[in-house]
């Protein structure tokens, strides 16, 4: 199984929300680059980069932090938050992406997020379903949909999408457990899907039943920058 962890980005530093809840936010470092680097210097291959306020406001914001971690470390980095055209895919991906995950934008404009994937093909592109009650979440999670989880994969999946990044909100920030159970319920009617999981990871026995369930890989956050699950834990484990 993938160990990915998170760097949310807001005003250029490392924060963390708890809920996607703006207003709970704890600033971790001011400098990014610098975490980046440790996660690398750990043994870690990729990065989950957010650009938080990019997803409130609806564009790319933080591209300079992207291609500051890119050009400086090897990590394959997943950049989400604000990618919302066809000018923001491109400006990520020239800053050093290996991918982006598409979540409003996969439930605002189909359309266009449909010609990203046959534009950039599967393998460059994540779907980001956030969860709550089932429900899809949208906007830097402060809209939540009519749309069920199991309806938003079925039409994507039937579009080429293979890697997903499924966050139960209700979860994250929380280090209080993942949801195994949706994961499960996911898994159990798309088998053949690469399913990374998000949002409340506390320990590695979070990690080993994520693992044992199937999943693809694990987003790490807060347990790491709250000194819950360490690096060198992390680095030596698995990751492919």
């Amino acid at each position: 199984m993938r160990f990915i962890p998170a760097i949310d980005i807001i005003d250029g530093k490392c924060v963390r929300l708890t809920q996607g809840d703006y207003s709970q936010k704890t600033i971790y470092n001011e400098n990014p680059l610098e975490v980046a680097k440790s996660f690398e210097d750990a043994g870690l291959q990729y990065l989950h980069l957010v650009d938080l306020d990019g997803a409130k406001q609806k564009k790319v914001v933080n591209y300079k932090v992207l291609e500051q971690i890119a050009s400086q470390t090897a990590l394959n980095i997943d950049f989400g938050g604000g990618v919302q055209s066809d000018e923001d895919i491109q400006r990520v991906f020239d800053a050093g992406a290996k991918q982006i995950t598409g979540g409003s934008i996969a439930v605002k404009n189909p359309d266009l997020f449909e010609s990203w994937i046959k534009r950039y093909g599967s393998e460059k592109i994540i779907l980001g379903a956030d969860v709550k009650n089932e429900k899809i979440a949208v906007g830097g999670w402060e809209e939540t949909s009519e749309l069920h989880i199991f309806d938003f994969l079925e039409k994507y999946l039937a579009k080429g999408i293979r890697y997903i990044i499924c966050t139960d909100i209700s979860k994250d920030g929380l280090l209080q457990g993942t949801s195994v159970e949706l994961y499960q319920k996911i898994l159990k009617k798309f088998p053949d899907i690469h399913l990374i999981a998000s949002g409340g990871v506390s320990c590695m026995q979070d990690l080993d039943d994520l693992q044992k369930n199937g999943l693809e890989g694990a987003i790490i956050g807060k347990a790491i920058y709250e000194g819950k699950i360490g690096l060198n834990q992390l680095g030596k484990g698995y990751s492919k």
